[in-house]
């Protein structure tokens, strides 16, 4: 090989074999003396803070504070002592209670007794006390609205007594303990008798010329609900006054127990004019969506009739109160139902027929239609 040629060629590299005496003769860079010692120092660390944890539990620092027991305090009171302990609250809860007077605390968390640093918030369950509020009138209703007014006032439903009446539906309430309107609390037991029912048919009896007084004590007997009484001026020729003289449904007729029977009483030979009639009217004090406790809504009743307009009842009422009113009202008449001066109902009482008189005897009233 020429000089050129040499100086062209590529140098040998040294075989493995030649670099391992080499490589064993570098130093690691971590010496093997200092493994140990790095090892030994990272246990003694681990210890001493575990060990430093555990004496921080067992004996707290000397910067902590004693919780004291709030259990019964007041909540001002208790709050005072706090921002003098240097401490903070928050009330998370407000529960009723019999135990517990109004704004005395329940609970607290911490728990009396605990060591807490400066300015840790301390958490309580404050009472309200009794809450009182008006038992609702559950009479006449279904046991579905029954649920629905007992779970709104935070009340709950105990035992439930069956019995057979005449008198009120199948299904609805016909006495309640408490009574309606007394105070109740939060949590109270309401008991309620309902009916089973009563006879589904019943014959009408014969009201024709018995006195009304007579007719409603017939009526009672024989489990029959009288419905509107239409005092109608039947002149000359009619039965005294006070008697009856139609009904509808006709004497022997089988009805459901419920349906009502109308009675056409006479208003007596010397009146004439229009048809006055005595009907009925129970009305339901409107409960408000969100009704509080011992809340009274005024109540106003209005009825329109050939008289004139007047106001029958202006007072104030407990939120599903039920009010019952027997009304005299002349002619085409309804009932207007107020609730804080707003009208939420109106119950029609009759409307006068087209014609209520035959003219004969020279013009002189004669026998009425039959309305």
């Amino acid at each position: 090989m020429t000089s050129g040629e040499e100086l062209l060629a590529r140098p040998e590299l040294p075989s493995e074999q030649e670099l391992e005496p080499q490589r064993q003769r570098e130093p690691p860079l971590i010496p093997r003396d200092w493994v140990f010692t790095l090892v030994f120092a990272a246990f003694v660390g681990v210890f001493v803070w575990f060990g430093h944890a555990i004496v921080s539990f067992l004996i707290p620092p000397a910067n902590t504070v004693t919780v004291p027991s709030f259990i019964g305090s007041q909540l001002d009171d208790a709050n005072a002592e706090l921002t003098h302990m240097g401490l903070t609250s928050q009330v998370v809860e407000h529960m009723s209670s019999d135990r517990y007077p109004a704004n005395a605390i329940m609970n607290q968390e911490p728990e009396g007794g605990a060591q807490v640093r400066p300015g840790r918030q301390i958490s309580f369950v404050v009472s309200d006390g009794i809450v009182a509020r008006s038992m609702p009138d559950l009479r006449y209703e279904s046991m579905r609205e029954v649920g629905l007014d007992l779970s709104r006032m935070h009340l709950q439903l105990g035992k439930i007594s069956w019995v057979r009446s005449d008198d009120v539906p199948q299904g609805h309430v016909i006495s309640q303990q408490p009574d309606p309107l007394v105070n109740v609390y939060e949590g109270q037991v309401v008991n309620v008798v309902v009916s089973s029912g009563g006879a589904l048919v019943v014959h009408v009896p014969n009201f024709i010329g018995m006195t009304i007084d007579e007719a409603r004590a017939l009526a009672k007997h024989d489990n029959v609900k009288l419905g509107q009484l239409v005092w109608t001026p039947l002149g000359a020729d009619g039965p005294p006054h006070g008697v009856v003289a139609r009904q509808k449904p006709a004497p022997g007729s089988a009805i459901a127990v419920f349906t009502p029977v109308s009675l056409q009483v006479s208003a007596g030979p010397l009146e004439s004019g229009y048809i006055l009639r005595q009907v009925h009217v129970l009305v339901s004090v409107p409960v408000p969506d969100q009704a509080q406790p011992g809340q009274q809504i005024h109540v106003r009743l209005v009825v329109h009739d050939a008289t004139g307009t007047y106001t029958m009842y202006d007072a104030y009422a407990q939120p599903g109160q039920k009010l019952g009113f027997t009304v005299s009202a002349l002619g085409t008449s309804t009932v207007d139902l107020y609730a804080n001066n707003v009208l939420v109902g109106e119950q029609r009482l009759g409307v006068e027929p087209a014609r209520i008189y035959n003219e004969h005897r020279g013009g002189q009233p004669g026998a009425a239609a039959t309305p």
